[in-house]
């Protein structure tokens, strides 16, 4: 217990899914949450995204965990917003120890070019974004974690036809955050500050549990179900797994939040079942 006592941890996409988690966990363990999130929907993303009431709820199970958290309805591609929820965070409680950059969106299926620019602008930009506005309060012994994803690993997954414009725009967004982070540890090694990168697999969040992605594992069905899609979701993993939960992804992101992991920087950490060493199997660079 205890691992990140005393830090404060700013999140994006914080009103559910893989970011509520991350609060709820970091708080469990001592951090006090800036958290962010957009709280409507995006035209182009074919499932209902988190409303004010999630994030209230991420708040209050925040507060249950023993953590106190200043939270903000925030678009992570208006830069001055999150600088403004940073800002005000900040003059809250202090100081600013971690960014976990969480929020995204997964607008599948669609062939509108929009929606190739809606998830580069939330996937890529918006991390880019929330580490612009968190940098000028983050200090030695500091932390950067990105949501990137297992898709990031895989150069195939953009060539997909079925995954439609904003597949593709997702895909090249999350391999630009693999990229972002390896040469951001470059950059921020001098300050004592680490950035990496967590790329889970399939993980069990609304973004998952939508018709438009499991039309991607059984597009022979008109209406797939979630029952329908779970064995395509399995053959994803050697283990066997269909999906990870958000509290698998938490775990990683607590421990390269915490002091534990003072020299583990610019690595792309994979919480994946082995899914890249399952689609991508080779040998390791050395």
């Amino acid at each position: 217990m205890g691992r990140v006592e005393g830090k404060v941890v700013f999140i994006t996409g914080a009103a559910r899914g893989q970011g509520r988690s991350h609060a709820v966990r970091l708080a469990s363990e001592g951090a006090n949450i800036i958290g962010v999130d957009l709280c409507e929907d995006v035209k182009t993303n074919d499932y209902a995204l988190a409303t004010p009431d999630d994030l209230a709820e991420t708040a209050r199970l925040v507060e249950a965990a023993g953590g106190r958290m200043i939270s903000t309805i925030a678009d992570v591609r208006d830069r001055q917003a999150l600088t403004r929820a940073v800002e005000q965070g900040v003059a809250a409680f202090g100081k600013l120890d971690g960014v976990v950059a969480n929020a995204g969106i997964c607008p599948l299926g669609s062939n509108d070019p929009q929606a190739f620019i809606d998830a580069m602008a939330v996937d890529f930009n918006g991390v880019v974004n929330a580490v612009e506005a968190a940098l000028p309060h983050v200090g030695e012994g500091g932390s950067i974690v990105a949501t990137g994803s297992l898709a990031a690993m895989m150069n195939s997954t953009g060539q997909n036809p079925a995954y439609g414009t904003g597949g593709q725009g997702y895909s090249l967004a999350k391999r630009m955050v693999a990229s972002f982070v390896n040469d951001l540890a470059i950059v921020l090694g001098p300050r004592k500050i680490r950035a990496n990168a967590v790329h889970p697999s399939n993980c069990n969040t609304d973004m998952l549990n939508s018709e438009v992605m499991f039309r991607q594992f059984r597009s022979d069905l008109e209406h797939p179900t979630r029952e329908d899609a779970l064995p395509g979701f399995a053959t994803m993993s050697p283990m066997n797994v269909a999906y990870v939960e958000p509290e698998d992804i938490s775990e990683m992101v607590l421990y390269l939040l915490s002091d534990a992991s003072r020299y583990v920087t610019g690595m792309q950490m994979r919480v994946d079942a082995g899914g890249y060493v399952r689609l991508r199997p080779q040998q390791p660079s050395f």
